[in-house]
């Protein structure tokens, strides 16, 4: 789970997926998963590290949609 609060039973699973633009070198892989108000940015090689949390409408701006 992404997200665990602290009332129990707030878990939400999220489906991680890695950006084709990646690669197969193992180089710079960076995983979206798009939550019901968010969308979850990560390094792919550092899955217990921090995550970056954007709003739905910004990540469209981002990605220009």
């Amino acid at each position: 789970s992404s997200y665990s609060g602290t009332e129990g039973g707030q878990c939400v699973e999220v489906a991680w997926v890695k950006s084709s633009y990646s690669g197969t070198e193992g180089g710079q892989c960076v995983e979206i998963a798009a939550g019901t108000h968010a969308v979850l940015v990560r390094d792919s090689k550092a899955v217990p590290g921090p995550v970056i949390r954007v709003s739905r409408d910004a990540w469209a701006g981002f990605i220009g949609r």
